[in-house]
């Protein structure tokens, strides 16, 4: 006999659960397929690399020689299909791997150009638009620039055209591939290819840096396939798999990560200094559970979005829509029930359940921010979490989920706390 996990819901709420469930099997279904894709490369790749128990012992102090380091950045490197690659415990967050990376390329007197439209909150914070901060790009004399993305949230490559044909100072190019607290779409990566070659072939003379968190394994495509000189993605994220405590990467161009190296430690040692001590182990379990783990969150993102719209939320991306990340956003015009489901997350979350999120202002954002975050390892949105700027259209951007059974548990019980009771 198998006892049903739905036995508790209203009746109308396991019925619109039933009825989802079979919708997104197809879904569901292919997203197994990518997984399956995904995990054979990395595992040929631990397998070309030889990767063995002496690996995974860490080294201290300035980390010279440290094979296992060595060994986890070529891999990332192959995976990636770039020269070469950072994958550092030093980065405190993606932010950091990003202000290291864009810092890195520019000096006083150049431009940073957004191609996709004004950046999410804490790197503004970074370039200096936002806030009060010391160190910013700005602080250096750094310029900043963008063309808004248009009405229907795709690039406006007219506008994007003159930009870089006008200003010659523009010396990097940046990308985000996720909405941040934007309403507009994530951007796949064949649209992001797309983007790529435009720029390059508007100014071959400037690097394409591209800010992938949320991103990697959610598709078979990677953005540095296509030509992209630089990026950054999180090690609390999709790379991580839940798995790693701490760091970010970057992967590139040799020149590029040599310089975000100098930039991280310091000229001269540059990326050959950089102590693992315990975290090796995480780096290579979390990167070989990668693909398996982002597919799970991908899976609850995909209920999550089916779920919701079936009550009558708006939900972006829609539940069959192309994935290229493990962000789902939820918006529900008021800030009353986006505060309640969001509590409700926390509520069914395996750390913290007893504890109700209150909006405050976070360090790093313009508006108060409501989030949940019940994870083992604090800030890891691989893990399921919530979270979202209390302004319209008052939205919760959802992601995660070390388990697709654990994000259909909550988001379920999320929908019930929310509109049931």
């Amino acid at each position: 006999m198998v006892l049903s996990w739905k036995k508790d819901l209203p009746t109308e709420l396991s019925e619109k659960v039933s009825k989802v469930e079979k919708l997104i099997q197809p879904k569901i279904d292919e997203i197994d397929q990518q997984v399956l894709y995904n995990q054979q490369r990395v595992l040929n790749l631990f397998r070309e690399n030889r990767v063995g128990e002496e690996d995974l012992v860490s080294s201290t102090g300035y980390g010279y020689d440290d094979i296992g380091r060595d060994k986890i950045e070529k891999i990332y490197a192959d995976y990636f299909k770039t020269d070469d690659a950072l994958v550092r415990s030093q980065f405190a967050s993606g932010t950091h791997a990003i202000s290291t990376a864009l810092f890195s390329m520019q000096r006083p007197g150049d431009t940073l150009y957004y191609l996709t439209g004004t950046p999410y909150d804490t790197i503004q914070q970074v370039i200096g638009i936002a806030g009060d901060n010391q160190g910013t790009m700005k602080d250096y004399g750094i310029g900043f620039k963008t063309d808004e993305l248009l009405d229907n949230g795709e690039v406006d490559y007219e506008n994007a055209e003159k930009s870089l044909k006008a200003d010659k100072t523009i010396k990097v190019v940046a990308i985000q591939r996720s909405r941040g607290y934007a309403v507009r779409d994530s951007f796949t990566v064949a649209k992001i290819a797309k983007m790529i070659k435009f720029v390059k072939d508007i100014r071959p003379d400037v690097n394409i840096f591209i800010d992938n968190c949320y991103g990697e394994f959610s598709e078979c495509e990677e953005p540095t396939f296509y030509g992209a000189d630089l990026m950054a993605g999180s090690l609390y994220k999709n790379a991580g798999a839940g798995i790693v405590k701490s760091g970010a990467f970057l992967v590139g161009r040799q020149d590029l990560i040599n310089g975000a190296g100098a930039r991280l430690t310091v000229p001269g040692a540059g990326k050959g200094e950089g102590a693992t001590w315990g975290y090796l182990r995480d780096f290579y379990q979390g990167f070989f559970m990668a693909a398996h783990t982002t597919g799970e969150a991908l899976k609850g993102m995909v209920y999550t979005s089916a779920l919701c719209e079936e009550m009558g939320m708006n939900v972006s991306p829609k539940w069959d829509a192309p994935r290229t990340d493990i962000v789902q956003t939820v918006s529900f015009g008021k800030p009353d029930p986006m505060i309640k489901f969001c509590a409700a997350i926390q509520h069914f979350s395996p750390m913290n359940s007893f504890v109700d999120p209150i909006p405050y202002h976070q360090d790093g954002y313009e508006d108060e921010v409501v989030m949940a975050s019940g994870s083992f390892i604090e800030g890891s949105t691989i893990e399921l979490s919530s979270d979202g700027p209390i302004r319209p259209p008052y939205s919760l951007y959802i992601q995660g989920g070390l388990s697709y059974a654990h994000a259909k548990i909550a988001i379920t019980q999320a929908v019930n706390e929310t509109f049931y009771k």
